[in-house]
């Protein structure tokens, strides 16, 4: 299926490489599993290998959807539910769905209601986490710096440069 190497994306901790295959006993079976050392940060995860599918585990998008993604960041149609209990569990959904597109949507509609009234404590820890997913598919994808990709986003979603 994977190998190591390989630059994938997990939908609850954004994008990595492989950097090994092991195989662990548990509960007297012997399972394999996946070591993931995630771009942002230096944290692993050892996904089991049998979950991938059920999980959305895939691989990363290429330069080329990536570039496409970016330059469409203004574009990105977002939702303004009043709900913050229904939006933050829309916003949740959609992260994990493993989609880059509907994280992207997320941390616009985070950035935009930010800007116009503020987040609770619990959006502007999702505004983070699907930041540091986007950030960390983004990079691998054109492998440029974690500073670059905020850099570019920055100044889609808000229009200028920051510092």
């Amino acid at each position: 299926m994977y190998s190591i190497g390989d630059k994938i994306s997990h939908p609850m901790h954004g994008a990595g490489i492989i950097e090994d295959i092991v195989s662990e006993r548990v509960g007297g079976e012997v399972r394999q599993y996946y070591v993931l050392r995630l771009t942002y940060g230096s944290m692993t995860v050892m996904i089991p290998a049998a979950s991938f599918g059920s999980i959305g585990v895939r691989r990363i998008i290429s330069a080329e959807e990536a570039d496409k993604l970016v330059t469409g960041f203004s574009a990105i149609q977002i939702e303004d539910n009043q709900n913050w209990n229904k939006r933050y569990r829309e916003n949740m959904l959609k992260i994990k769905s493993g989609d880059l597109y509907q994280v992207a949507q997320v941390v616009k509609s985070l950035v935009v209601r930010d800007m116009e009234r503020g987040l609770s404590t619990g959006e502007r820890k999702l505004l983070s986490s699907s930041r540091q997913i986007l950030i960390s598919e983004l990079m691998l994808a054109k492998e440029v710096s974690s500073e670059e990709i905020e850099h570019i986003i920055n100044r889609s979603l808000i229009g200028m440069d920051s510092e």
